[in-house]
């Protein structure tokens, strides 16, 4: 209504000026009535400023909140989305969606929409009120309109072309930056500062480029619709400026027509500048739609789920999986009961341990009939209900940017300062924690850059711990703990397993001598399953595993008894040389 009211007073000043010029032409006003016609006018053009700063704040704070709904709802989808998607886009496209594309959408919902309807009111009703005046002289004037047309399509279908071309260059950008950042300290160990640089500059070239082409589009768009108005404008001149001298039409008519052809000269210049928005605003639209029509191969909820309580078998059966998109099978024919107690995954680099912990936490889908929970298919057990479940600790420890607290509690943010701590003295990391100026509320930077590996890994375990979930999984999270700590994490591991299932993946065989069972993978195969003697007897892969491991532990041995023996005959040879003087 504002945007109504809005034209409908841009339209109402021609014909007061008209009014005005016929009046001085013909004699009949006086300049009282001129004052009247000037203050009408200033009226208008008060009532013009503050109704399109109503439309304007109505409209672009609708683009505003739809910008809101939209992210909003691209942030819980992309949550929804599982492994698999994310194997195939980067972080950096997904960021470029939500910031680049995003504003583009808004954009083209705000300013372009107010363009676009304001263009389109605007030029009925100058069109309508020309033909009013004179409908032939309205008719040259439109004369040109149909090559503009022509024009502006032709040049839309490049500018779609190109500027998606921009946005997917934009979202390389992004993620060369984001992967720069988050490496940081490995380029400068690697002195690969300036290679990076020239990398980033390579793509910051290309997305130049194709901007540039977007840019000489945009650059024809609004001086070929800017020509287009000139034309009419001088068509106008030539055949009006006749009809005038003839008398056809009064020049109030004249200069009113004139007036109105100025105001169809906004929505034609605003044609090439509304189908720039339009096109920008499309293009983000469609790369934020195909991320929003993506499924999650496991869903969050099945309808018909169930839930289950504590699990006291957890059994694969035949199972073989191949991770989507790929042929090679990561797991084969692995039959294995799983029970409460210590059950220790060992196997060589690439024998499918961290594929069997990811299935465990239920991020891929598995075929029916061949991984169950309390002799429950897997597939008919509520996604959230069985995650909920299992506490993991992945090879990586992943950690954010806020308070130690804040970390170990992520999983359980209402519990109290007690128990965070008990966690942490499980993960044998209190006394380091309390070490910190802070302590507990030290912030540990992005991916807890101000922490040692070790220091990561066991603030992992120690959120893992705390949620006392009934199945707990470590996923080679303990390979940057010194043997020390690891023996006092063990303890409490043991005795957690006493009632749970503790399902521990690692390449050190020391922290599993006391597991209730061990079982060795080789490619994608159980070869053995058995305690730790039982496979010293049984297990070639895992006697070879061990006896290097030994080898390894004799030869430090070695070494530092050779240093302590080469120490001590040093101070000997010291002593006897202080005695001889």
């Amino acid at each position: 209504m504002a945007l109504l009211a809005v034209d409908l007073c841009q339209l109402v000043i021609p014909r007061i000026i008209k009014w005005a010029v016929d009046g001085l032409r013909n004699h009949t006003i006086d300049g009282s009535q001129l004052r009247n016609y000037a203050a009408l006018i200033m009226l208008l053009a008060l009532a013009v400023a503050v109704l399109r700063f109503l439309w304007r704040y109505l409209i672009l704070g609708f683009s505003r909140l739809l910008e809101q709904d939209i992210r909003d709802a691209l942030f819980h989808h992309l949550l929804s989305l599982d492994s698999a998607f994310y194997q195939r886009r980067g972080p950096g496209q997904l960021i470029a969606l939500a910031t680049n594309d995003l504003t583009s959408v808004q954009m083209a919902c705000g300013m372009g929409l107010i363009a676009a309807i304001d263009a389109l009111l605007m030029s009925f009703a100058a069109i309508s009120c020309m033909a009013y005046i004179d409908p032939r002289l309205t008719l040259l004037a439109v004369l040109p309109f149909p090559l503009l047309a022509v024009t502006t399509r032709f040049l839309a279908s490049r500018l779609h072309r190109h500027f998606k071309r921009v946005q997917e260059q934009f979202s390389l950008i992004t993620e060369e930056a984001r992967g720069a950042i988050n490496n940081i300290r490995l380029l400068k160990i690697y002195t690969r500062e300036a290679a990076q640089c020239a990398q980033f500059d390579i793509i910051g070239r290309s997305y130049i480029k194709h901007s540039l082409k977007v840019a000489k589009i945009q650059g024809i768009l609004f001086p070929a619709s800017g020509f287009i108005a000139n034309i009419s404008l001088l068509i106008i001149v030539f055949f009006g400026g006749r009809m005038v001298i003839s008398g056809a039409i009064s020049i109030g008519g004249f200069v009113a027509f004139i007036s109105y052809l100025f105001m169809l000269t906004w929505p034609m210049m605003a044609l090439g500048w509304v189908s720039n928005l339009f096109q920008r605003g499309l293009t983000s639209l469609a790369r934020i739609q195909e991320v929003m029509d993506e499924r999650p191969v496991l869903r969050p909820v099945i309808a018909a789920g169930r839930k289950i309580g504590q699990p006291d078998i957890i059994s694969f059966h035949h199972l073989t999986f191949t991770y989507p998109g790929q042929n090679r099978p990561r797991l084969k024919d692995i039959t294995l009961d799983i029970r409460p107690g210590l059950l220790g995954i060992v196997g060589r680099t690439g024998s499918g341990k961290s594929t069997l912990c990811a299935l465990l936490a239920r991020l891929y889908p598995v075929e029916r009939g061949q991984f169950f929970i309390n002799k429950l298919d897997v597939n008919d057990i509520d996604l959230n209900s069985c995650r909920r479940l299992l506490s993991f600790v992945p090879q990586s420890a992943v950690l954010f940017s806020t308070t130690i607290a804040g970390n170990i509690a992520f999983g359980a943010p209402e519990t109290t300062r007690e128990d965070i701590e008990a966690a942490a003295e499980a993960a044998a990391i209190h006394d380091e924690i309390m070490a910190f100026p802070h302590g507990y509320e030290t912030e540990i930077g992005e991916r807890g850059v101000r922490l040692s590996g070790g220091q990561q890994q066991r603030i992992a375990l120690a959120r893992a711990l705390l949620l006392r979930a009934p199945i707990l999984l470590i996923d080679d999270a303990l390979a940057a703990v010194d043997a020390e700590a690891e023996d006092r994490i063990m303890a409490h591991i043991l005795a957690y397993a006493e009632e749970n299932m503790v399902i521990m993946v690692t390449n050190r065989l020391s922290p599993l001598r006391r597991a209730r069972q061990i079982a060795v993978l080789d490619n994608g195969r159980l070869t053995a399953l058995g305690r730790h003697r039982e496979l010293i007897a049984a297990s070639e892969i895992y006697r070879e595993i061990y006896a290097h491991q030994e080898s390894g532990n004799n030869n430090t041995n070695n070494t530092e008894n050779t240093g302590l023996q080469n120490s001590t005959a040093h101070t000997s040879n010291l002593t006897r040389q202080s005695y001889a003087a």
